[in-house]
């Protein structure tokens, strides 16, 4: 067979030809209010309410507030206090301000540096600051007591902040655990909250 060489593939080893590296169009950089949002964990990356460890920390709520239960008195809040603007407080506009403050602009600064990213036991060193910070805060307002037992909610608030570099799933975690908490407490507890 005469003149096979001119026909298809070409000479070139078969290799299929890719643009040079320098003729590659670089990804558009991120503008400056989206890399703030990533900062502060304000995107949503991936679905958690689906996620097996969210959803068995979310599990984990109903167990802690029948073992507290067991060492309080059972006050479940009357429909008049469910709506009062006290209740509204503990359960949804102070877990959302908390998280945005701890886990988004706190922790979500921490983790931007090296050490914060280290992690002790499946927890980021900027979780377990964040973490005592948060326990310390709310010294200010509650005893020792109440103070030292929101650290481990508040681990498990940062580990799910880490875990989906998102505030969204921390924010929904923190309003359930207050909500479930302040429901079947109750009275008591709120009318010293406020």
């Amino acid at each position: 067979m005469v003149g096979t060489s001119a026909q298809w593939p070409p000479h070139r080893d078969h290799a299929v030809e890719t643009p040079a590296a320098s003729t590659a169009i670089p990804p558009p950089p991120l503008s400056h209010s989206t890399q703030i949002l990533a900062a502060l964990g304000l995107q949503a990356n991936r679905p958690f309410h689906r996620d097996s460890v969210f959803l068995f920390l979310l599990a984990l709520g109903p167990m802690v507030w029948l073992a507290i239960m067991g060492f309080s008195a059972f006050q479940p809040l009357s429909w008049q206090t469910i709506w009062s603007p006290a209740f509204l407080s503990v359960a949804l506009w102070q877990p959302l301000f908390e998280e945005l403050l701890f886990r988004g602009v706190i922790q979500g600064q921490l983790r931007q540096s090296r050490w914060g990213q280290k992690a002790w036991v499946g927890l980021s060193m900027a979780n377990l600051i964040v973490s005592l910070l948060f326990a310390l805060a709310h010294l200010a307002s509650h005893s020792i007591s109440w103070s030292l037992l929101v650290f481990a909610p508040s681990l498990c608030f940062g580990f799910v902040r880490d875990r989906f570099a998102s505030v969204y799933p921390a924010i929904a975690l923190h309003v359930f655990y207050n909500t479930g908490y302040f429901l079947l407490i109750g009275e008591a507890v709120l009318r010293h909250s406020r």
